[in-house]
């Protein structure tokens, strides 16, 4: 995705909410947007989803785009599974393929035993949930998530997370605003501020080796792993030992996410192991014979 010296306004006599914004996503790109209210945060993302055209610029997008939008209309004639099918049929699955992902996603967020109800009937919470999974269930090369996160209750936010991070370990890019600024701390690629219009590179929020408690990296050793295997979830470093399985160390955070990404039943890999890297050694006062060496 690239975005060349883009600009928006509304309407004739309004000011410029966007003036020349450079943004490339590469495949596998995690990138935050931050900025204040009303700075074109939001802006910036339709027009990456292609939900809206700069003034002027240049917006090249991929073909497969989704986008999950900071308000969900729940006032629609469908019941959350049909919505979804819907949804996968617009993607261009078929529809065997977008039934199968769309119970896929209903039961990621645990909200099957509602796949029948009328979306005018779910709660605020769960509309949000469907709202994300039309989303993921694209498997999109590009995916907007503006404020994607806002109602979901603590074990959703955990499982946009996952799906973020995987979309983004697949290959895919994503593109996401969120109010928390931890958001996928040390999982993120890149990020970026809007400010007086224009977007300013940003560093993104950098989580500890050990997590915010303190816990030591983990290491993981798998067999099977492919050379050139992409990005991976968490950015583990990688080695490659003796009898040729990969041994993997990643922040504690992000381990959750990594074993999920191996283990997908797309992938031909056999975790042997998981385990605590050894924790570094303790500082300690040097007695009186080491200082006088």
């Amino acid at each position: 995705m690239r975005l060349e010296d883009v600009a928006r306004r509304y309407g004739r006599h309004r000011p410029w909410i966007l003036r020349g914004a450079d943004l490339v996503l590469e495949p596998g790109a995690l990138v935050r947007i931050e900025g204040a209210n009303s700075s074109g945060k939001s802006t910036l993302l339709r027009i990456a989803a292609g939900i809206e055209r700069p003034t002027t610029g240049r917006a090249v997008l991929p073909a497969r785009r989704a986008y999950v939008p900071e308000r969900f209309p729940p006032a629609l004639p469908f019941d959350a599974r049909a919505y979804l099918r819907h949804l996968g049929r617009i993607h261009g699955l078929d529809p065997a393929e977008a039934a199968r992902r769309a119970e896929h996603w209903l039961d990621r967020f645990g909200i099957a035993d509602r796949a029948g109800t009328p979306l005018g009937e779910l709660s605020k919470g769960t509309c949000q949930k469907v709202a994300v999974a039309q989303a993921l269930l694209a498997e999109a090369d590009l995916l907007v998530l503006d404020e994607a996160w806002t109602g979901l209750d603590r074990a959703a936010r955990a499982e946009l997370d996952s799906a973020a991070a995987e979309r983004a370990a697949a290959g895919g890019r994503v593109l996401f605003v969120d109010h928390d600024p931890t958001r996928l701390a040390g999982l993120a690629t890149g990020a970026y501020t809007v400010r007086d219009g224009m977007l300013h590179a940003a560093a993104p929020a950098a989580r500890p080796a050990g997590g915010p408690d303190g816990r030591p990296p983990v290491r993981i050793v798998a067999e099977g792993l492919p050379a050139g295997a992409g990005p991976m979830p968490g950015r583990p470093s990688s080695t490659v030992l003796d009898d040729g399985a990969t041994l993997l160390e990643v922040p504690a955070a992000a381990s959750d996410l990594l074993l999920r990404w191996l283990l997908d039943p797309g992938r031909a890999v056999h975790v042997r192991s998981v385990t605590e890297a050894p924790a570094a050694p303790a500082d300690r006062p040097a007695t009186d014979r080491e200082e006088a060496r």
